[in-house]
Parts: structure tokens; sequence; C-alpha cells
């Protein structure tokens, strides 16, 4: 068989796995998937339950959207769910540039979508730094405004074993430096992966099939140069829609110190996951559930 040939197999048998895993982390969930265009990007959404409109935004994640699933069936009997990959991650296209502007103008794409009624936002990790900025210019579109795990609403230094981590799995995404950076990302991971190991296997085939992906590796590092930048107090002091703000306590990605240092300062509420890193709702699904549902109170 010609390279070209071996090439194009291995693909092929990567993007069926990749399809299988994605298809694992979404099975027996209460939503629909369809795709849309929201500003130029084609975007996928994820979409189910009853009730007022809420929308979950990931964070930097390779794997965009279907990371919330641990915790949707539950909100999805109190809330309508809105969950978009963001441009260039997960199933979604690219915009040309992930700024503020242009995911501003996606947001709001988005929220138009979604119909007369205001959405409550729940924006996680790299993502919410866009979106607290999107809710001081846009906060009128939303009823609520939830900032979980977000290293720009204060004075931010990425730890450099992190960095290391980051660096290590972008340049080679493998299932060993994979772990290395989600050691980072979760306060016990063999207990996670014990939760349900089948579905995390699925997530980290999934997340790995996307790593490699040259859109996806653009979108990553465009996040992190501009989701870790500090956010001015007086941009976010202007955001008028009530906000709280959500956190694990062992976050090792984004301490919890920032989000005291923020809390003080800006009066939001901060509600704390115990037992969790920066990703609760994959290590404390029901606690993060209970505390997410607080917060939007």
């Amino acid at each position: 068989m010609a390279t070209h040939e071996l090439t194009r197999t291995f693909g092929e048998t990567k993007a069926v796995a990749s399809g299988r895993a994605r298809q694992r982390l979404l099975a027996g969930l209460p939503l629909t998937e369809r795709r849309v265009e929201l500003a130029g990007a084609a975007t996928v959404l994820l979409e189910g339950g009853d009730g007022p409109p809420l929308v979950l935004l990931h964070g930097g994640i390779e794997c965009g959207g279907v990371y919330w699933a641990p915790i949707v069936t539950g909100q999805a009997r109190s809330h309508r769910l809105i969950v978009p990959d963001v441009p260039g991650l997960g199933e979604s296209e690219p915009v040309a540039r992930l700024d503020s502007e242009a995911f501003g103008a996606w947001l709001a794409a988005l929220l138009r979508l979604i119909g007369d009624e205001k959405p409550a936002l729940v924006a996680h990790s790299l993502v919410g730094s866009l979106a607290a900025r999107f809710a001081a210019l846009h906060g009128h579109t939303l009823s609520k405004l939830v900032i979980y795990g977000t290293p720009g609403i204060g004075p931010y230094r990425m730890p450099l074993g992190l960095l290391a981590a980051a660096i290590v799995l972008d340049l080679w995404p493998s299932e060993r430096n994979n772990e290395r950076f989600e050691r980072w990302a979760m306060h016990d991971l063999a207990r996670t992966r014990q939760r349900d190991a089948g579905w995390f296997d699925a997530f980290n085939t999934y997340s790995l099939s996307l790593a490699s992906v040259p859109r996806v590796k653009r979108t990553m590092r465009r996040l992190i140069q501009t989701g870790t930048k500090q956010i001015p107090l007086g941009e976010l002091r202007s955001v008028t829609v009530p906000a709280a703000l959500l956190w694990g306590r062992h976050d090792r990605m984004v301490p919890l110190h920032l989000a005291e240092w923020a809390s003080g300062r800006l009066g939001w509420p901060l509600h704390i996951v115990e037992a969790a890193g920066h990703v609760p709702h994959l290590e404390q699904p029901e606690a993060c559930a209970r505390t997410l549902s607080a917060a939007l109170a």
C-alpha cells in the first residue's frame, strides 16, 4: 500500500475513533445537536431541557462543550440548556481571530438565536475572561453571569509547571502528556477516572484526537494569550448584570485566592466546590450542580 494511502487510512481510523468517543460522551443525555452559522462561524450547539435559558460556555479545552455532560441532565430539569462549541474548538469552525471583538460578535449572535428571554451565562476558565468582558459591554442581554475558574478577573501568573505541561501537550499530544496536564486540572485524577471509567476514556480519546488538529491548536494558543490577561477592575465594575463566582477549593490552575481577591473588590458572591480542582463539574458533578444552582439562584 502506498504511503499516502496508509496516511489516509490512518486519518480515517482516527476520525472514526473520535466520532465514537464523542457519541459515548453524549450517550443518554437529554440534548440534541445542530449546526448553525454564528457571526460567520459554523457552530455546533447542544440543546435540551425546559425552563429559563442557560448558556454553558466551556473553557480552553479541545473537546468543546461535551465536557459539561456530567451535570447537564440535572440542569436540563430546570433550564433550557444551550451548550455551544466555541469557534475553533470541538466541532465548531474557527473565526479568523478569536479576540474579544470576534468573540463578542459570536456570542451576541448566539444570544439572538435564543430569543427574547435573557439567558443566564456560565463561562469557565479562559473563555470566562472573554465572557466577563462581553458582560461589561452587553450585560443587558443577560439575566445572570457566573464566572467559573477564570484567570482574567484578577492578577494572574500561570504556574511554570502548568505552562510547561501545556506546551508539551501542544507539541506532543500523547496520553502520557495529557495525563500530566490533567493532574494540574484535577484535585484527584484517580477518583475522577473511577467515577465512570468508560466516559473518562472517551473524554481523553476525543480530546486527544482534536489536540493535533491545526485549527484547534491555533485556537488554544490564542485563548491562552487572551484569557490569562487581567481585565481592568474598572471594566469589571461596569458589569451591571447580577454576577457570581464559582470555584474549586483546590484549583491549582487558577488558585482560589484569585477568586477571593476578585470577590472582595467586585462584591460578587463566591461559591466554592469542595474536594475539587479546576473542573468541579468533572470531579464532583453532584456538588458542582448544587453549587451552580446556588450561584444562579
